[in-house]
């Protein structure tokens, strides 16, 4: 497998990446979490609601701090002074001196970019408590405003074979300052897993999801969140063993992601 798939450097976020994050909320235990961290997972993306996790991830940052990526941020954040004090809330609840990335969740539906919120992120940043800021966001044209014109170090933004809008709104916006990408909603909430009415070529695996992700330059890295062990291991064995897209893979899933995105109605939640 070329490394240079499953690996990238990324400056702003600290260590050597492996590509494929893991998103704690959606049932893996302590467990699992180990066994990730064992496979070479670097990035973690922890929320409150992950609390089956939390003592096996305190134990791994006291373990071996400088080799993960945790990612997390406040429940909501709209005021400055809030944003400062859940930081402080989640080094002490996590037992750690610094968090590699603070983000706001969802800007603009749970969290706001007001000169307060953007002036405590930055503050805490300079101190040292965090090393890089980010948001996650739906609004891509926002997010490409942001990613040319904002202190932000990353973007965590919807992408995936049923919704590519940010080929066209994020990504030509970020040649300059090169914030780093994350890319969550890979399966389309497990969308693009099932096979659409009328459609007789093959049906997109949660691998094919996240190697379009990771096939695009721009992604830096692409969050997975498996509900058991079993999800985690078929998505890295996959990931490693299918490595990037061929181009005809890559014409069949954007024409089954068209579909999908033609098909479907509902919105529901997860990765």
């Amino acid at each position: 497998m070329n490394d240079d798939f499953l690996y990238r450097d990324v400056p702003a976020l600290g260590p050597r990446l492996f590509r494929l994050g893991l998103a704690t909320n959606y049932g893996v235990e302590g467990v699992d979490l180990e066994w990730a961290l064992d496979q070479g997972v670097n990035y973690i993306f922890w929320t409150p609601k992950a609390r089956q996790i939390t003592p096996s991830l305190k134990s791994a940052l006291k373990r071996d701090r400088e080799s993960l990526i945790l990612a997390c941020g406040p429940t909501t954040g709209y005021f400055g002074g809030g944003v400062r004090r859940a930081c402080e809330r989640l080094l002490k609840k996590l037992g750690t001196d610094y968090l590699d990335i603070f983000q706001l969740f969802w800007l603009g539906r749970t969290s706001a970019w007001t000169p307060s919120t953007i002036e405590a992120l930055v503050s805490l940043r300079e101190s040292g408590k965090v090393r890089a800021i980010g948001v996650s966001i739906h609004d891509r044209k926002r997010a490409g405003k942001l990613a040319q014109d904002s202190p932000l170090d990353m973007l965590m933004v919807r992408y995936n074979a049923a919704h590519t809008g940010a080929e066209q709104d994020i990504f030509p916006h970020i040649t300059e300052r090169k914030p780093a990408i994350v890319a969550y909603t890979a399966t389309r909430w497990r969308g693009l897993l099932k096979r659409p009415k009328g459609w007789s070529g093959p049906v997109m695996t949660a691998s094919d999801c996240y190697r379009f992700c990771l096939s695009n330059p721009h992604v830096d890295i692409v969050l997975t969140g498996p509900k058991n062990r079993q999800q985690l291991q078929e998505n890295l064995a996959n990931l490693r063993k299918k490595g990037p897209l061929s181009r005809e893979e890559n014409d069949w899933i954007r024409d089954f992601g068209q579909i999908v995105h033609r098909d479907s109605s509902r919105f529901t939640f997860g990765f």
